[in-house]
């Protein structure tokens, strides 16, 4: 069979056998995916999901509860690698190559983020994924990393790491929803550089 006009690169072909359910939902999440990259998550409804990928509405309505809870899956599905957190031993660079990585996300795809975020206020669905999927799993992992730089010795033992979480991140997301000012690559090395004159360890402790 010949692809169609409406046929996207991961849209399952139509047929009478039953098909995988990971393969239905890896074509439902780079349909929404494409979707949420090109029109915006106030766009993507199930229909336009369901047309693209190749399924079935009602598999939709089964598996999210809304529209939202969907683009918050796909958007997740799509930069998880993206933004893995990196563990070099060295602090200040992994925080410096994760946050310049989110910054160029950021550049790149911000008013799709931004969009989620907003509107995650009035979808409580979207709003719960993305603070038990997305939220509260980031800030695990940044304070994760941030615990063994401390036990290190590399931050202070007194730093309090959740702070630091909102310090650089909400930074971020400060000029991504409060543009005023640019996201650049140097702006993170300054948020850095101010960070780790609070956080980084007195010699004089160190050699005592």
């Amino acid at each position: 069979m010949e692809r169609t006009e409406a046929e996207g690169p991961g849209r399952l072909k139509p047929g009478r056998g039953r098909r995988r359910a990971e393969d239905v939902r890896r074509a439902t999440l780079t349909a929404a995916a494409e979707l949420l990259l090109a029109e915006g998550v106030h766009a993507l409804t199930f229909s336009k999901v369901a047309a693209r990928a190749g399924v079935s509405k009602m598999t939709l309505y089964k598996w999210w509860p809304s529209p939202g809870a969907l683009a918050f899956d796909a958007y997740f599905n799509a930069f998880q690698a993206t933004l893995a957190f990196p563990d070099t031993g060295d602090i200040r660079r992994d925080l410096t190559t994760q946050l310049r990585v989110f910054v160029d996300l950021l550049n790149r795809n911000g008013a799709v983020i931004a969009g989620i975020i907003g509107a995650a206020q009035g979808d409580p669905d979207l709003a719960e994924a993305l603070s038990t999927h997305y939220v509260t799993h980031r800030r695990r992992l940044a304070v994760e990393r941030l615990a063994s730089a401390r036990q290190a010795g590399q931050i202070r033992a007194e730093a309090d790491l959740e702070s630091i979480v909102d310090q650089l991140w909400g930074a971020v997301y400060h000029r991504l929803l409060m543009p005023a000012r640019p996201l650049t690559a140097e702006f993170v090395d300054q948020l850095i550089a101010n960070l780790f004159r609070g956080v980084s360890p007195d010699p004089h402790d160190q050699a005592t």
